[in-house]
């Protein structure tokens, strides 16, 4: 699969998207690393009870994302990316 996004390309972000809900399997998020304080955008592949995420690249196979580092607080996620600027 081709990412959605490429390396430079600048991105919308809904600060507010997950201030009353979940994020939902599908969404592109934002988020930052706990260990590393890193921002990075993923795909959300899946969702606890407490709002934890898994999440994957759209790059599946290049990517570094919850199959290295585990399900992701809801705390961590900044956004929904809600649009791109190619």
């Amino acid at each position: 699969m081709i990412p959605l996004l490429q390396s430079g390309e600048e991105i919308l972000v809904d600060t507010q998207a997950y201030k009353q809900i979940y994020p939902q399997v599908g969404d592109i998020v934002i988020a930052q690393l706990p260990f590393q304080g890193e921002k990075i955008v993923k795909r959300v592949a899946a969702v606890l009870e407490d709002g934890s995420c898994f999440l994957v690249g759209d790059n599946y196979s290049e990517s570094t994302d919850s199959r290295h580092y585990g399900f992701l607080r809801i705390q961590n996620i900044i956004g929904k990316v809600t649009g791109r600027f190619p």
